[in-house]
């Protein structure tokens, strides 16, 4: 345990970081996997493809995924959706 008031605060912070990128990061999960389930019964594919590439993307900007990891999971669920 930090010693230092600013090290103090440091951990808080960090804390309450990962709590918040562990949320976004489940929440962006569900919706691939919802996406994925889509594709599969062949329901409303469209609308949950669209909304996934959304959260990837907006994942992506935010830093919580690389670029690559985002195009990577894009290009899975679109080479899903197409076959």
């Amino acid at each position: 345990m930090p010693n230092i008031k600013s090290a103090k605060k440091r951990v808080l912070v960090i804390e309450k970081k990962t709590a918040q990128n562990k949320a976004k990061m489940s929440n962006l999960k569900t919706t691939i996997k919802k996406a994925n389930a889509a594709i599969e019964n062949g329901t409303d594919k469209d609308v949950a493809l669209k909304a996934a590439v959304k959260k990837i993307d907006q994942a992506a900007a935010k830093g919580l995924i690389t670029k690559n990891s985002a195009a990577r999971k894009k290009s899975a669920l679109a080479r899903k959706a197409n076959a």
